[in-house]
Parts: C-alpha cells; structure tokens; sequence
C-alpha cells in the first residue's frame, strides 16, 4: 500500500487514492469498512481539524470508513496503542513540531503498520514527519530570512529532525499558497537537506511499490543540490 502526503487543503481528489486504498485493504481481510486512525495535534485538542479530515475522506461517499478519531493538546503525547488494529493511518496538519513530538513515541508502530499494508495519509504536518528528515519549520539560516516568517512554525532557525522514515526525501508542504519552496531552496543550498519535494494544497504526492505519482489539483516542486547549484522542477498532478 501507498504513502499519501498532502500538501494542505481539502480537495477530494487528492484524498480519493487513499480511501480506495484503504478498502482494498480492509476487503482483503474480510471487512466491509476500514478502520482509519485520524490523529490530530490541536491547541486545547480542538475537534474541529479532525472532522475536517473526515469530511473530505467521505465527502463523495465513494467509501464507508470505520474512523477512530484521536486529537490531542500541543503539549500532548499520543497513545501507540490507538494505532493496533487499523487498516490505515491519517495525521493531520497544524504545528509540526507538536506533531513531530507527539507522535515521536509511535514512529515504530506507524511504520510497521505500514509495512504490515496499511496505507498512510499525512496532511501538511503529517505530511512532512513522514520523511526519513523531517523539516519542522524556521524561517530563517544563520539569522537570514530565507522563507516567509508566518511559515515558520514558532521556530527560527530551519529545523530539520529524524522522522517516521516513511518516505527518504524532506518534504515541505503548502508551496504555492504559502511560499515555502524558498525554504526547500535554502536549506538544500545550506547543505541542511539532501533536496526535498513541496506539494502544493489539494495535491498528493503518493509512493508506493510502483514508485511515485501525483494526484489532485496542483503540483509537486522538486529541489535537489546540482553541480552548478541548486535545480528546481516541477511535475504537474494528474486531474
């Protein structure tokens, strides 16, 4: 099964992969509807993000899902526990270094989930933990602006951190909306990236045995180191 990340925004396309995914795992094993764990990092464990994410995994009504629903306060740790048994994973956006150290003690269980076929779905947050290096926010390398200040996550310099390790490319998130492939730039330019890939809102960058494609309305933004620099590309999802 596949690794779903979304760079933002509640297109139903780019979370249609991922139901189908899931049913597909749950029928193989005699199930009528997934058991999906949502996961949500929110301040004061605000509910609200999490229905957002059920909505638009239902929103055509393509697929019944059986969602365990999970959201905790920034300062929070999230129960591995509520990972055992489920046909598919999704966390949620908001501030990923809440996320990142919410959800650090479950890296294990995630990623054996997902080994075991549960596919994995990360919006914005989720979406950048999921990496093997995780950028977490800042804003800023060696004191200079490299990225919007409103995109840094409460941090201030560029924060890279051991991730889930679902994907082994960094990922940023929000791109085209929010001004981020500048920060993708920097950091690989730094040499505090290996390169990374942004995703851009209601777009779905998904890896998976087959290798990668790209589902949803927007585009997925490579940046890798070059010989003569940096070099930046883009590749256009299919609607």
């Amino acid at each position: 099964m596949g690794v779903h990340l979304v760079g933002g925004g509640f297109g139903r396309s780019a979370f249609a992969p991922f139901t189908a995914e899931a049913q597909a795992f749950a029928s193989a094993r005699g199930a009528a509807a997934p058991r999906v764990a949502v996961v949500t990092v929110r301040e004061d464990a605000d509910p609200r993000h999490a229905e957002d994410l059920v909505a638009a995994l239902t929103a055509d009504g393509a697929v019944e899902l059986d969602t365990r629903v999970t959201t905790v306060g920034l300062t929070d740790l999230v129960d591995p526990a509520i990972f055992d048994g489920v046909d598919a994973i999704v966390i949620g956006g908001g501030l990923t270094p809440a996320y990142h150290a919410a959800l650090e003690g479950c890296f294990d269980v995630i990623r054996a989930a997902v080994e075991a076929g549960a596919p994995y779905l990360g919006f914005s947050a989720g979406a950048m933990i999921a990496a093997e290096s995780a950028i977490l926010g800042g804003w800023r390398i060696g004191g200079v602006a490299v990225a919007p200040e409103e995109t840094a996550e409460d941090l201030d310099e560029i924060t890279v951190a051991a991730g889930i390790g679902l994907v082994d490319v960094s990922v940023d998130v929000h791109v085209a909306q929010w001004g981020t492939l500048s920060r993708l730039i920097a950091a690989t330019e730094a040499g505090a990236l290996d390169g990374g890939l942004g995703i851009d809102e209601s777009t779905v960058l998904i890896a998976d045995a087959q290798g990668l494609r790209i589902a949803g309305a927007g585009s997925v933004w490579r940046v890798f180191p070059g010989s003569d620099g940096v070099t930046v590309s883009s590749d256009r999802a299919a609607l």
